[in-house]
C-alpha cells in the first residue's frame, strides 16, 4: 500500500493516491508516518487542504502529529495551499525542528 501510495504521489498523480489511501482504509489497515507523509504530498501536490486537514485529523488520533517527518509534510502541504496559519502551528507544534522544518516554513 505505501509503496503504491509513495509511488503516485511522487509521480504527480494525487487523485490515484488518495484513491487508493481510501481503499486501504476501507479495508481497515492503519496508515504508518510513511504513509501519511506520503498522502500529505499528494494533498499537497493537488491543493487539497480539505482532505489534508481530515488526515491531519487522523494522524493527531494516531498520535503521531510530534513526528518531525510527519510534521515537516503538514507545514509544506498546509503552504503549499495558502493555509500559512496552520503551517505555523503545526511549526510550532513540533518538539523537534530540523533543517527541513525551517525551510518548509
Amino acid at each position: 500500500w505505501g509503496a503504491m501510495i509513495g509511488g503516485y504521489s511522487l509521480h504527480g498523480q494525487g487523485l490515484r493516491a488518495l484513491e487508493l489511501f481510501h481503499s486501504m482504509q476501507q479495508e481497515d489497515i492503519e496508515p504508518n508516518e510513511i504513509v501519511f507523509s506520503s498522502i500529505l504530498k499528494a494533498c499537497g501536490s493537488i491543493g487539497d487542504t480539505k482532505q489534508g486537514r481530515l488526515i491531519h485529523d487522523q494522524i493527531i488520533k494516531s498520535g503521531l502529529e510530534s513526528n518531525v517527518v510527519i510534521g515537516n509534510t503538514l507545514i509544506d502541504m498546509y503552504s503549499k495551499g495558502g493555509s500559512l496559519q496552520e503551517a505555523r502551528e503545526v511549526f510550532d507544534k513540533l518538539l523537534n525542528r530540523d533543517v527541513v522544518s525551517w525551510g518548509a516554513m
